[in-house]
């Protein structure tokens, strides 16, 4: 793209009815922005503040919940800004920074979900090994790989895209997704091939290691006393939970995006808002609620804040 780079301007074509109803999207989406912030961050405080909670599965519950604040961030300023603009437009530059940090933010919280699953099976399977298997230095392994892991794939791809010539400028989005690849002229082998590399080590063989050991956890339990049965359902459950939502919002991406599946503009808004809405407000409800030593810190909580 040479000089012209940063200078070239992507229209974000994927609002609608945005002039009309601009300040009732902009109230509910800074409403909602504060209420992911609030809710998951007040999680992650619950679990830094409380020494019962300092264990392996709280942590990672902790660091999912940090990255879903991240995750919200790299999309909800823009939108705001966008809603109150007269122009929905993006330097490609910061299209495909948001680009980077949206995808590497997302395959973080599969790698994530991963460790947790491997903590519960440990846990549950082998309660014997679990001190000396999850350790601290462990946990820390685990955590800096979810977050070093998904950059070194991502970055490929966005550092390949700002070599791409672009046909078009019009982005049928309202944020910088996979969609972005519809603006090149032509996509580069490099981009497709670590595209399915990207989606394969980040999504589908977490998900089949993540499946695969939740189902050894249920046979495990199944012959096991009421009591692992009980531990299992009531750790597993919210991950599993969790797990169903971003595995099905990322079957909807990779089937309007990589595919260039064609959904009428209102749908696709509506099941774009739900990446960015529904799934980060999900996380901490589920996890303050399901979680049953999150839950008693929580009522502790309110009822300090009533007084």
């Amino acid at each position: 793209m040479g000089d012209d780079f940063n200078a070239t301007y992507v229209t974000l074509a994927g609002y609608v009815e945005v002039v009309k109803y601009r300040y009732v999207y902009f109230v509910m989406m800074i409403a909602v922005y504060f209420l992911i912030i609030i809710s998951n961050l007040t999680i992650v405080y619950l679990i830094w503040t409380h020494k019962n909670l300092h264990e392996p599965m709280y942590i990672f519950i902790a660091a999912l919940l940090l990255n879903c604040v991240l995750y919200s961030t790299s999309v909800y300023p823009k939108l705001l800004i966008d809603f109150i603009s007269e122009k929905q437009i993006i330097p490609y530059s910061a299209c495909l920074f948001q680009f980077f940090i949206f995808y590497s933010l997302g395959g973080t919280e599969f790698l994530l979900l991963t460790a947790m699953a491997y903590d519960r099976y440990v846990s549950i399977c082998k309660p014997l090994q679990y001190p000396t298997t999850m350790r601290k230095n462990t946990v820390c392994v685990f955590l800096v790989l979810s977050w070093i892991v998904p950059p070194c794939h991502i970055a490929v791809q966005t550092i390949e895209s700002t070599k791409a010539k672009l046909c078009s400028f019009n982005l049928k989005s309202i944020f910088c997704n996979n969609r972005i690849y519809s603006l090149q002229c032509q996509r580069s082998k490099l981009i497709n091939i670590f595209g399915v590399v990207s989606l394969t080590n980040l999504v589908i063989l977490p998900l089949f290691f993540i499946v695969f050991t939740y189902a050894i956890i249920l046979v495990a339990s199944y012959r096991s006393c009421k009591q692992v049965k009980k531990k299992a359902v009531e750790t597993c459950l919210p991950h599993l939970s969790v797990l169903i939502s971003i595995a099905c919002l990322t079957l909807y991406d990779v089937i309007t995006a990589r595919l260039e599946s064609d959904l009428p503009k209102t749908a696709r808004l509506i099941m774009t808002l739900q990446i960015v809405l529904y799934h980060p407000l999900f996380n901490p409800f589920i996890y303050g609620l399901k979680m049953k030593e999150i839950s008693k810190h929580l009522k502790r909580l309110f009822h300090l804040i009533e007084m």
